[in-house]
């Protein structure tokens, strides 16, 4: 028991620490040394001070470097810094933009009345207008066999066409397998408006690389900070491009930050970046941007936190569910096909994510929780491998009086409940065939299985209330894991509104809050005694009656 604790202890205060360091090192993000002396060599005045006029310009180009010609599309010759706007514009797309090319906007900031590629004081910022990515496959009508609509087919056509122009074949495999050139319909950039002076002994590392500067007598000066918001690009903003794609819309936004915020953009954007590097696709690191973007700096500040315990009651549930199974002998007072069934809803979660090609921060757990319940029902049903030859050879034990109890209490809920469900889930399979599209006839198997786990697999936890209703007892469940289980319940809560997922996945979050009540309610309709002797054996009563001693 001490070492549990202390293990537990031990858990708790790395934690503490992370979340610690975790605001120190936000606190040095967001907070710059300024120079205390303005008349100081060491200090860096803004260009802004001396409120100069000007002008914004927007060009586009091939590429990076404008080499090869570059096109204005937009200015504003009375730009002013503190003024927030947002404007819709059409860009024409050059023709080898649309044969899967890609486009870039050079952000200009300049003096007004002053050619920006002459102008010295000037500072620009390169952002690229277009990505690629694998086109969402097309969805169909398995029973008509209608395919998708006469546009998309010509645009995929000519595609096809430009992609192969010798009219030779591709094998089996089409172009939606390959990533194809996508519109970015927002640009988003901002310049700091604060007139902060900086000491050049203190320079963040972070802003030295937006960061120009030059001398003007006896004093240095930086101009303004431009800097692209590159976390505002949204999958759900881009549009494919095809080769009668002559112009596209673009919204131009713009509005000024402060320094610390303009620091801390620059972080989440590295990090994003870097995910990227790791493997993370276009989709995978947009769910990260939504975080950012989607949400001010104070509900990110507590959507830290509540990650944060998120994390640690994450661990602490894994810890003591695998502690609870791994002991486990008998399965007396549990559901064995409530384990079966959430092993079984796990795994087509687990799927159905998958081919939703939902974002790698939900599906990892998807799969690692739907390991540990298979792990789960082989101690449920005392399952036993073993190898000959090569072949798996299962052998399974065999319950005792009292498991054969449990397991009448557990058929009978079952019967009651398979009465109810299954013409519930055929009956929305068959609707979902004759009404709704899918990409192909697995699409709508996953789909129709996990409409049903999560419409009513919430029901499928009821065997295990059924099961504690006749036996008037909670004592054999596994309440550490479930309290940790449960506050991690609410926390999803949070999180269904922050990170991207499928609606069924996300009101399948608040399902699990009714079915927490409930056994809430439970345990205190059938308080624990503790000391009584359980089934291996242990009371819990921390001081033990004795036996007198005769004298």
């Amino acid at each position: 028991m001490f070492l549990k604790s202390s293990f537990t202890t031990l858990i708790v205060g790395v934690f503490v620490v992370y979340v610690l360091h975790t605001c120190w090192v936000m606190y040095g993000i967001v907070y710059t040394r300024p120079c205390d002396d303005p008349k100081s060599t060491n200090c860096i005045i803004p260009f802004l001070a001396s409120n100069p006029k000007l002008q914004l310009s927007i060009y586009t180009s091939l590429r990076a470097n404008a080499e090869g010609g570059h096109t204005l599309i937009h200015k504003e010759e009375e730009f002013d810094i503190d003024k927030k706007f947002e404007r819709l514009i059409n860009v024409s797309i050059p023709k080898k933009t649309r044969n899967n090319g890609t486009l870039y906007a050079l952000i200009f900031v300049h003096q007004a009345g002053v050619n920006p590629w002459q102008d010295h004081r000037q500072v620009h910022m390169v952002a690229q207008l277009t990505t690629y990515m694998v086109p969402k496959p097309p969805e169909i009508s398995l029973i008509a066999g209608e395919d998708q609509p006469e546009d998309v087919k010509e645009s995929q056509q000519k595609k096809k066409a430009n992609a192969n122009p010798a009219g030779g074949t591709t094998g089996s495999s089409t172009s939606s397998d390959h990533p194809v050139s996508h519109w970015r319909s927002r640009l988003t950039f901002n310049m700091v408006g604060d007139h902060f002076i900086f000491d050049r002994e203190y320079l963040p590392s972070d802003v030295h690389r937006y960061l120009r500067v030059f001398q003007n007598g006896k004093k240095m000066m930086y101009l303004p900070l431009l800097f692209v918001d590159e976390l505002s690009n949204r999958v759900k903003d881009l549009v494919e491009i095809n080769s009668t794609s002559l112009e596209l819309p673009l919204t131009i936004s713009y509005d000024s930050i402060s320094l610390g915020r303009l620091r801390f953009w620059i972080h989440m954007q590295d990090a994003v970046y870097s995910l990227q590097q790791f493997g993370f696709t276009e989709k995978d690191a947009d769910e990260i941007k939504g975080i950012f973007v989607d949400t001010n700096l104070y509900f990110l500040a507590l959507t830290f936190f509540v990650a944060a315990f998120h994390l640690l009651f994450d661990f602490l549930a894994f810890k003591n569910d695998i502690s609870f199974w791994k002991q486990k002998k008998s399965m007396v007072g549990m559901s064995s096909k409530a384990v079966l069934w959430r092993c079984f809803s796990t795994i087509v979660i687990f799927l159905y994510l998958f081919d939703q090609q939902t974002s790698l921060l939900v599906l990892i757990p998807a799969g690692i929780g739907s390991i540990i319940e298979v792990w789960k029902v082989k101690k449920a049903f005392k399952i036993q491998v073993f190898w000959k030859g090569g072949k798996p050879t299962f052998l399974f034990g065999k319950l005792d009086e009292s498991e054969k109890r449990t397991e009448e209490y557990d058929t009978l809920a079952m019967k009651y409940l398979s009465y109810l469900l299954y013409p519930l889930c055929i009956g929305g399979a068959i609707y979902a065939l004759v009404f709704l599209r899918y990409k192909s006839w697995y699409s709508w198997v996953i789909n129709s299985l996990v409409n049903g786990v999560y419409a009513f697999g919430f029901l499928f936890m009821l065997p295990q209330l059924f099961v504690n209703y006749k036996l008037k007892s909670v004592a054999h469940l596994p309440w550490k894991a479930f309290m940790y289980k449960a506050f991690n319940t609410f926390i999803d809560d949070v999180f269904a509104f922050i990170i991207t997922m499928p609606t069924s996945h996300r009101l399948a979050c608040f399902r699990d809050d009714i079915v927490f009540l409930v056994y809430l309610y439970q345990r205190w309709l059938y308080p624990v005694d503790k000391t009584r002797v359980n089934e291996y054996g242990v009371s819990y009563d921390e001081e033990p009656k004795r036996k007198p001693h005769k004298d």
